[in-house]
């Protein structure tokens, strides 16, 4: 029997490993690098557990993306805060990021999820277009346009939007809420 069989390891994720390796003893940045690895990784998986692993490593890599560690240290304090439902605060830090990193993606896409929580529909999705501007594969803004799109009882536009992110992500949580079309199969 093949070893990586059964351990559970994927041959996409040895390649991906081995190529980080790669990029690491030439130079290049990791992030540049193996984010395309990852999209590929998870469009390709074959299993959620995998698809799930995959997801958390691009999550990593899109707050690991910030312009400096102490852009980072505040998107994640602002993410603390959100997780005791301390929305504003959460948001003025995230304020000050898109301030200072307007080309940040992941910054954008914290503030939208807040604005999301807070009921402020309009400018969740403004900032959303600027996400997903910056990393149009980002899943997780194009969910949460979805949501919002069926919120505000635009389902059409919500429905392809959510096929939009599960496109990218096939395992996507929210994908649950996708509205099966008669006479096809998903």
């Amino acid at each position: 029997m093949n070893l990586m069989q059964n351990s559970g390891f994927h041959p996409n994720r040895l390649l991906a490993v081995l190529l980080v390796c790669l990029c690491m003893i030439a130079g290049t940045s990791y992030a540049e690098t193996t984010r395309d690895d990852l999209f590929e990784a998870l469009k390709n998986a074959t299993t959620e557990a995998e698809a799930k692993s995959i997801e958390r490593e691009i999550w990593q890599s899109w707050i690991e993306a910030a312009p400096t560690p102490q852009l980072k240290s505040k998107v994640e304090a602002a993410m603390r805060k959100r997780e005791q439902y301390d929305f504003q605060g959460g948001k003025d830090i995230l304020d000050e990021v898109v301030k200072e990193a307007p080309d940040y993606a992941e910054g954008w896409n914290q503030r939208a999820f807040i604005l999301f929580l807070q009921g402020n529909y309009e400018t969740s999705l403004n900032d959303i277009e600027r996400v997903l501007e910056l990393e149009p594969r980002h899943f997780g803004a194009l969910s949460g346009k979805a949501m919002i799109y069926m919120t505000l009882g635009r389902i059409k536009l919500g429905q392809e939007t959510l096929r939009e992110a599960v496109e990218i992500h096939p395992y996507l949580q929210e994908r649950s809420m996708l509205i099966k079309p008669k006479g096809v199969d998903l």
